[in-house]
């Protein structure tokens, strides 16, 4: 694989990763939440615990196919820093379409 096509992989799968969690009520787009309530809203809690896990997921899938096409850099704490804030403005459309759209109310 091209290294600059394992680049835009890496990078569109995270862009769809950070988004996921706001764009589906079901816990990684497959398990349904159901309440005692019966309401089946995915608390911000749950969203942000799925936004944590799919951050590395991706950074496990970019190691990988890092791996894949040369030679594994180490990397420092400031490299993860920067790819999780990188991660959270990735997530951001996601957020603005469940929490800051407005939504027309039945009339």
């Amino acid at each position: 694989m091209d290294i600059s096509l394992a680049s835009w992989f890496v990078i569109l799968l995270a862009l769809a990763a950070a988004n996921l969690p706001f764009l589906s009520e079901r816990l990684f787009a497959l398990v349904p939440l159901s309440s005692k309530a019966g309401s089946t809203d995915k608390s911000m809690w749950w969203r942000l615990l799925e936004l944590l896990v799919l951050y590395f997921v991706v950074g496990f899938t970019g190691r990988f196919v890092e791996g894949r096409t040369g030679d594994v850099f180490t990397q420092t704490w400031e490299f993860y820093a920067i790819g999780a804030v990188a991660f959270i403005v990735l997530a951001y459309p996601g957020f603005a379409f469940r929490y800051l759209r407005k939504r027309n109310s039945a009339l």
